[in-house]
């Protein structure tokens, strides 16, 4: 049986999963969802997790929640570890308890690996080693990031088209998997194929003209400062959270630092925060146009994504 043959074992649990890139309106658009269903929403946004951060993740107030039950946001704290496959073990759990009592569960997010892992399991690699991660940063502080970004490319460049070159993270950790197993993460990916599929799930993907969504993108940021990005960045300083934890090197929360630290006026801060904010959604809306199973509808198309996802639920094998 293949990966997109075993999303049809409709005896298996369903999840109708809304995604797409920030700023979309992927949350009004699924707790309007969940309150035509009687559903509730796994949240699938590697940074809602996080206790404490709410302005510079747009965590959904009560108000946005409109009572739908919302799972798996503020539930670590900042310097906890939290990963895909933490992710995917509390995100199963959370799915199955939903589907048990009857409810439809909609996972909403943006964050694609996140949702890859939930869906097909995630890839076996090997731990990592301190001796060799530790080499990787001494290249990489004595070399630069483009430079191992450079080496990335030449050794696995199908694997290095899905990295942004400044996320050393990333890169450091697919040049670790070269250098332990001497195989590249895009074949180890294909031979996985991510088929260990608990559910049975519906994809909907939004829509985002390139424009509309930029100037959504460039609204919100400038909102997030105003409703205090900066001032929650300040308290989770004061806090004892270290601006070097990864939550805190994380798009909006690393700019507000900079500005704390004098490194950056607020203007350009500001600035900065809509760039990188676009350049992250152009690499969220790569992922996402790269999933075949993907159904992409416009966020105003309320009435044809009902009918879609009553039309999954009610199939039977």
């Amino acid at each position: 049986m293949t990966g997109i043959e075993d999303t049809k074992d409709n005896r298996k649990p369903k999840a109708i999963v809304i995604a797409g890139p920030t700023a979309s309106g992927k949350t009004a658009f699924a707790v309007e969802l969940a309150l035509s269903l009687s559903g509730e929403i796994v949240n699938a946004d590697s940074m809602q997790v996080y206790r404490g951060m709410d302005v510079g993740t747009a965590k959904p107030t009560s108000e946005e929640k409109k009572g739908i039950p919302h799972h798996l946001m503020d539930i670590v704290d900042p310097d906890e570890e939290f990963n895909a496959a933490i992710y995917r073990a509390t995100a199963l759990a959370s799915v199955m308890d939903i589907c048990s009592r009857g409810k439809i569960c909609l996972v909403v997010g943006g964050t694609g690996l996140y949702i890859r892992a939930l869906l097909g399991g995630l890839m076996k690699s090997p731990q990592s080693e301190p001796g060799l991660r530790e080499w990787l940063r001494s290249e990489c502080e004595i070399h630069g990031a483009a430079a191992l970004y450079k080496r990335l490319s030449h050794q696995d460049p199908e694997h290095a088209r899905n990295i942004h070159p400044n996320d050393k993270v990333r890169v450091m950790r697919a040049l670790e998997i070269i250098y332990q197993t001497r195989q590249r993460s895009s074949d180890l990916m294909k031979e996985h194929r991510f088929r260990d599929r608990p559910l049975n799930s519906l994809k909907l993907f939004l829509k985002a003209e390139r424009e509309q969504l930029y100037h959504r993108i460039n609204e919100r940021s400038a909102a997030m400062v105003q409703m205090g990005l900066v001032e929650e960045t300040q308290a989770l300083i004061k806090k004892g959270y270290s601006p070097n934890l990864k939550p805190m090197k994380a798009i909006g929360y690393r700019h507000a630092v900079r500005y704390l630290e004098g490194i950056w006026t607020l203007e350009y801060m500001k600035d900065k925060l809509k760039r990188d904010t676009r350049r992250y959604a152009k690499r969220q809306m790569t992922w996402f146009r790269a999933d075949p199973e993907a159904i992409w509808i416009d966020r105003d198309d309320f009435g044809p994504a009902l009918k879609k996802i009553k039309t999954f639920l009610s199939e039977t094998t």
